[in-house]
């Protein structure tokens, strides 16, 4: 056995004192997985637990712990306690170690595992909100308790909002990073200042540097479309309270869902720029169930933009989204389809024009679709496609139908459209 096969950083003192959560986040180098791992597995040889390790996703065991558990058996000297098999790990003592993704499990599906004490959440800054609400309240035997371990991507990450920015009272939190274990070793520091000659080489920016080894967020997750925009939005402050102007009217845009998001932004014009004042992301919910809670805000609203698929006739009924939202008074206008790139270009153009609330509606699920909108890579040839159509897609997708839609807001003051310079000079 290594001869500190028992010992752990000051740091880290607190994973043995009780706390309904304990969170433990950083960069490389830290050792953060390593040795909660080791904690768990000298913890469930002193007394019977059950132990559950979660991701977010989780295809076959070879996305789990399972094998970082196992190496620490063996460097602990524990293969005479804890038998492994494929799926599960099992102490003499009755402890068991379970494994599990979140994306796909309800309610119901976690009931199975009622009883378990301990819960290790890992790579956690990919978890999401619907994942912890169902995780959570299942998570309620005597004395149990939450461990969570990441690698920070982006502030407005769930996990990071719920569990390191606020999180519950009694809670344990720890940075740790390279700096902070005794034990890093010497390939690491070598493959660290590699990288820190790479950024001043500027073949590698600071913030990726930061993030990896400094544990920092990124300003948006890397490779994002939108990334220096976004950077560039927060760094001017232009993510903060923007009032509605009652003088001026006030322009739904929208992106069309029902099983995945429905989003609603809505917008002012101004001398300033483009203002997101408001949003709404939602999912089942008709056209007159949106509509009531748009119209019980205190707006003098203007049009309703939507994209092309909006004229769309549902084959059931023979109404599109346009014809439906004119019957419950809106008044309707359909965005030009100028292809998903060319409005790409028109955004990257526009948004320095672009202002967001931080405080009103759904704008902060806004901002976080932003950094985390991203194309897909080739699996053969490891060069970016289209952009991946997931949770990110809906809310950049209404964001680039306002900028189309800027020039056409009409009622408010005038406002330089880019798009409609970059179009004229195409």
């Amino acid at each position: 056995m290594s001869d500190h096969s028992f010992q752990f950083p000051e740091s880290l003192a607190g994973l043995f004192q009780p706390a309904r959560v304990k969170c433990c986040y950083g960069g490389r180098g830290g050792a953060k997985s390593w040795n909660f791992a080791r904690a768990l597995l000298l913890e469930g040889a002193e007394k019977p637990l059950r132990v559950l390790c979660v991701r977010e996703v989780q295809k076959s065991i070879k996305d789990s712990v399972h094998q970082l558990l196992c190496d620490q058996i063996d460097n602990l000297e524990l293969n005479g306690f804890y038998t492994i098999t494929r799926d599960e790990i099992r102490g003499e003592n009755g402890t068991r170690f379970l494994f599990s993704g979140l994306s796909d499990q309800t309610s119901d599906s976690l009931k199975s595992f009622e009883g378990i004490q301990r819960v290790w959440a890992e790579e956690a800054h990919k978890i999401t909100r619907r994942s912890w609400d169902i995780l959570i309240p299942t998570i309620r035997a005597e004395g149990s308790e939450i461990w969570i371990s990441l690698n920070p991507e982006l502030d407005t990450d769930e996990t990071w909002v719920r569990f390191i920015e606020s999180p519950p009272p009694g809670s344990w939190v720890q940075e740790i990073n390279w700096r902070d274990n005794p034990w890093f070793p010497a390939v690491l520091e070598t493959e660290r200042q590699e990288f820190l000659r790479l950024v001043g080489m500027g073949k590698r920016s600071r913030d990726d540097y930061d993030n990896i080894w400094e544990g920092k967020c990124r300003p948006a997750v890397e490779g994002a479309i939108y990334a220096r925009e976004v950077a560039d939005l927060q760094k001017g402050g232009r993510f903060c309270r923007v009032a509605y102007d009652p003088m001026l009217q006030v322009h739904t845009v929208w992106d069309l869902g029902w099983n995945d998001a429905m989003v609603v932004g809505m917008w002012q014009r101004s001398p300033m720029g483009l203002m997101l004042i408001d949003s709404l992301i939602t999912s089942h919910e008709t056209y007159s169930e949106i509509v009531v809670k748009l119209e019980a805000r205190p707006y003098r609203w203007g049009r309703d933009f939507i994209p092309h698929d909006g004229r769309h006739k549902n084959p059931q009924t023979g109404e599109s989204a346009e014809i439906l939202l004119g019957k419950l008074g809106r008044t309707v206008e359909v965005v030009e389809d100028i292809g998903l790139e060319a409005g790409i270009k028109a955004v990257r153009q526009s948004f320095g024009k672009l202002w967001i609330d931080h405080q009103s509606g759904d704008n902060k699920a806004v901002l976080h679709a932003l950094r985390r909108y991203k194309r897909t890579i080739s699996a053969a040839t490891n060069e970016p496609g289209a952009p991946s159509h997931d949770d990110a897609s809906h809310p950049s997708d209404m964001v680039r139908y306002a900028v189309l839609s800027a020039e056409s807001m009409t009622g408010d003051a005038a406002i330089s459209n880019p798009y409609a310079a970059w179009r004229r000079a195409s």
